[in-house]
């Protein structure tokens, strides 16, 4: 049951991005805005309010979506897990290696970059695997892991959002046919051009931060400690990783072969356009995300175990003890997706979104509306973490707003779907950030503080874009 939207919906989620830039306390800051929201559907009583914060972190599980992405993050620990135990990931390393394709921190960046370009199934897997191949390369070469993390970012959502064939293009083409759009995949397509954020962010990430290595702000003093001092993280930095992922050697006296690591992976990304057939019965776009993502991981976890058993690398009881390890390995970012989760339901009943919109639209004009939309989404997915919740509140505003003002409903979708991935791309709850500072071995607010001087900077470049889209249809 949704909450009458009022100012209040606000401060649950302002307060828990607040707190945890200022405490470095992920965690508590997100329940504690959790607690925030229950209290204020409970009017006021804090205890019912705690009772019910509670019951909302597992009510999570009650949702097999939520549940599928939960189990398929942490299973990425197991496939880590074995993919380095077996050589793979040593191999792939060492192959890069002898051929000379990695000797500078520019290059390492630029593998980074390509990889999240090429791994397109899902954000958290593209940033997961960036982060498992990059950050042995990333410490060698003394390249902040602060960096790594906003590249595992910057290419994750804002890939997988410019690319209809994921679980991404499933979801937004089901919003628009909800809408009533006629050609759903069109309108998608074309809105591409226009999706200025995620298109901006690829070309910045590429050019100005690893082509051109520009940096600035926060991420300037990262690169220079690393370089100056060989300090992987700051004094007193809190990594949100696991040894039980990082600290596996490849098994003693093995060949280290990058077929161990990239079959598993190729398997992984095959296995995502066919689990969306499959589940979709025979539509691309109608199948589950969720059961394609976790049906990709498994499939690969199983063909990696496989390879490591046949090659007598691993055996059997090994492997499963490696899976179960690597699982293990990330219960806290399971967790800190729970919390999430959690926090997006209880903005959901709060009626944040719909607040937020409700303020913007009645100062919509045809040459400010895409500029507002976007501007809107942004507020939204930051305060909520959520880019797809910030397309499921936003689209169906943009589309018929689109239509009366006489604006390309290309154009407005594109600035809804820019604004969703600002917020997925750099809010301290999001899962997505979470995850990118989990992959890199970061400390997570450090990675929020590096990368928000980034996402910033593009989305003022984006915001004058729009502007000017407006001015001209």
């Amino acid at each position: 049951m949704e909450h009458a939207p009022t100012w209040l919906s606000v401060l649950p989620p302002v307060l828990a991005i607040a707190l945890a830039i200022a405490t470095r306390q992920v965690f508590v800051s997100l329940f504690l805005g959790i607690w925030a929201g229950t209290t204020i559907l409970a009017e006021g009583d804090p205890l019912s309010g705690l009772a019910a914060a509670i019951e909302a972190c597992v009510q999570v599980f009650s949702d097999a979506g939520n549940t599928r992405v939960i189990i398929f993050s942490a299973m990425i620990g197991a496939l880590i897990a074995i993919t380095q135990r077996a050589g793979g990931v040593r191999g792939f390393i060492d192959a890069i290696a002898r051929r000379g394709l990695v000797t500078t921190p520019r290059r390492a960046m630029l593998l980074s970059w390509l990889i999240g370009l090429v791994v397109f199934v899902e954000s958290s897997i593209t940033s997961l695997v960036n982060g498992a191949v990059c950050r042995p390369l990333f410490d060698k070469l003394r390249v902040s892991r602060e960096k790594l993390a906003y590249l595992c970012d910057a290419t994750a959502a804002p890939i997988c959002v410019l690319i209809p064939l994921n679980a991404w293009g499933a979801y937004i083409a089901k919003l628009l046919t909800d809408e009533g759009v006629e050609q759903p995949v069109g309108v998608l397509v074309g809105a591409i051009p226009f999706n200025f954020y995620a298109l901006l962010t690829v070309a910045f990430s590429l050019v100005f931060v690893v082509l051109m290595r520009r940096d600035f702000g926060p991420m300037r003093a990262a690169e220079r400690r690393v370089y100056e001092t060989g300090e992987l993280l700051r004094p007193g930095a809190e990594p949100v990783v696991s040894t039980e992922i990082t600290a596996i050697d490849a098994a003693p006296g093995i060949p280290h072969r990058a077929l161990n690591f990239l079959l598993p992976i190729a398997v992984m990304v095959v296995m995502m356009p066919v689990g969306l057939w499959i589940t979709g019965d025979g539509d691309l776009l109608a199948g589950s995300g969720s059961t394609a993502v976790l049906w990709a991981v498994l499939a690969a976890t199983a063909v990696a175990a496989g390879l490591a058993i046949v090659q007598r690398i691993l055996t059997p009881r090994e492997s499963i003890d490696l899976f179960f390890k690597g699982f293990g390995g990330l219960i806290p970012l399971a967790m800190l997706m729970v919390f999430a989760f959690a926090i997006g339901a209880v903005t959901k009943q709060l009626g944040t979104g719909t607040y937020v919109a409700q303020v913007a639209s009645g100062s919509l004009a045809p040459a400010l509306a895409p500029a507002l939309l976007f501007l809107v989404a942004c507020f939204i997915a930051f305060s909520t973490g959520t880019s797809w919740g910030t397309f499921a509140i936003m689209l169906p505003i943009a589309v018929p707003m689109a239509a009366a003002l006489g604006v390309p409903v290309e154009l407005g979708v594109g600035a809804v779907l820019g604004g969703g991935v600002f917020g997925d791309h750099c809010s301290p709850i999001s899962d997505t950030t979470i995850i990118a500072s989990m992959a890199a071995g970061t400390d997570h607010i450090d990675h929020v503080n590096t990368q928000l001087p980034y996402a910033l900077t593009v989305a003022g470049v984006s915001v004058a874009a729009y502007l000017v889209a407006g001015a001209l249809v």
